[in-house]
């Protein structure tokens, strides 16, 4: 079965350095080392960074572990498919199949754990996690009907992401004012307290519905030109 391999579109800030970076380690890992296992390698990553994210509740410097699985989610996830394309070993189907199924998984360690923390709420993690699923369905729509598969956004893509985030565990650290500040408000007769990294994740959640609704909105008047109604002749 053949299947056409859909453009990436890579235009991120650190995509030029990361690629060039990527593409060095691919050449000098060990022959034993797949792709599969860099898959698996990544998802581990992003189990270690939602663990340790819930294990705040013990002591904030759980995040430096954080730190780390988002880096070995980095590696694993970054390199398992350069791997594969400098090894001339793609499996086009098998592969789309077992890195968007483990994208997904990802991503739920990740927010749920910050959702379990005691410096996220639950709802803003949640919400979070529907916007990076919304963005997944429309790449993965356009794959098929467009042919694109985009990865960046605004020159923003998963790994300015991941550094967001270390560079946000690092300031809760270091900074004890930002892990002690809280606020609240009232919705709807009830008290609703948030901490820094509700913010920052807030921000986080306001650029990815941007991202999506432009996209979706630009994406739809293509669709429209390219697949005009055309009305029904008259009988008159």
């Amino acid at each position: 079965m053949e299947i056409k391999q859909s453009t990436r579109i890579q235009t991120s800030l650190l995509n030029g350095v990361e690629k060039k970076a990527l593409v060095w380690m691919a050449h000098r890992l060990p022959q034993w080392v797949t792709s599969d296992m860099l898959t698996w390698f990544g998802l581990f990553g992003s189990f270690l960074c939602g663990l340790c994210f819930f294990l705040t509740h013990y002591s904030i410097y759980w995040l430096w572990l954080s730190c780390l699985g988002l880096v070995i989610n980095w590696f694993g996830d970054s390199l398992d498919g350069t791997v594969a394309r400098v090894r001339n070993a793609q499996r086009p189907l098998y592969g789309y199949y077992l890195d968007h199924n483990i994208d997904t998984l990802t991503e739920a360690f990740m927010f749920i754990g910050a959702g379990l923390s005691p410096l996220v709420n639950m709802s803003v993690a949640l919400l979070c996690y529907a916007a990076y699923l919304a963005l997944t369905v429309y790449v993965s729509i356009n794959a098929h009907l467009k042919n694109e598969f985009k990865l960046t956004y605004g020159k923003m893509g998963p790994t300015e992401f991941r550094l967001i985030i270390i560079i946000a565990n690092i300031l809760l650290m270091y900074v004890p004012a930002l892990t002690a500040y809280r606020g609240s408000f009232i919705w709807f007769g009830e008290t609703i307290s948030y901490g820094s990294l509700d913010i920052i994740a807030m921000g986080i959640l306001a650029i990815l519905c941007i991202f999506y609704f432009v996209s979706f909105f630009k994406d739809l008047h293509w669709f429209a030109k390219k697949d005009p109604l055309i009305k029904p002749h008259s009988n008159e």
